[in-house]
């Protein structure tokens, strides 16, 4: 009996204990892969995106999303965007290392191709994506995109990215 009042009372502290305070978000210039940040909360502040509760799945829309740098595919990882420790979500976000981007939750129709690389914690200004300068092409539904930071993603079936 004493052991079980022990694990209940170590269990009860467990749940009392406060999360730590996120990392700053920081937008990566480093050669890929690029992992998804372990604390997407403060990327996802960094987006200026809401905070969404995690699992929310109404509205859905998926589309593909390819990276290439340097004529090598960069592989999306998985949970970009998701923060589990604090139990929220961005309106976009991947679940799998897949490369499906999920737009999910109210407010999913304004997400853009720039609001992915900042909760990705990668830089993509349009010009550069990490520190890769040199023919940044972007295609959506295979055409063109003249202005790849403010793409909303919501109504493409593919976006493809690469530079270099």
């Amino acid at each position: 009996m004493r052991k079980v009042l022990v694990l209940v009372s170590v269990l009860l502290l467990a749940a009392c204990v406060s999360r730590p305070d996120p990392e700053p978000a920081v937008m990566r210039e480093s050669a890929p892969p690029w992992d998804a940040p372990r604390d997407a909360v403060s990327y996802i502040d960094a987006a200026g995106l809401d905070r969404r509760p995690l699992g929310e799945d109404t509205d859905p829309w998926v589309l593909d999303l390819s990276v290439e740098v340097a004529g090598r595919p960069v592989p999306v990882p998985a949970k970009i965007g998701v923060d589990g420790v604090r139990a929220v979500q961005a309106v976009v976000h991947t679940h799998d290392a897949d490369g499906v981007v999920w737009l999910e939750g109210e407010g999913n129709d304004v997400a853009t191709l720039g609001h992915f690389f900042t909760l990705w914690g990668v830089r993509f200004d349009g010009d550069c994506l990490a520190s890769h300068c040199s023919g940044l092409q972007v295609l959506a539904d295979g055409e063109p995109v003249d202005d790849p930071v403010n793409l909303r993603l919501r109504g493409h079936q593919t976006v493809d990215v690469s530079v270099g």
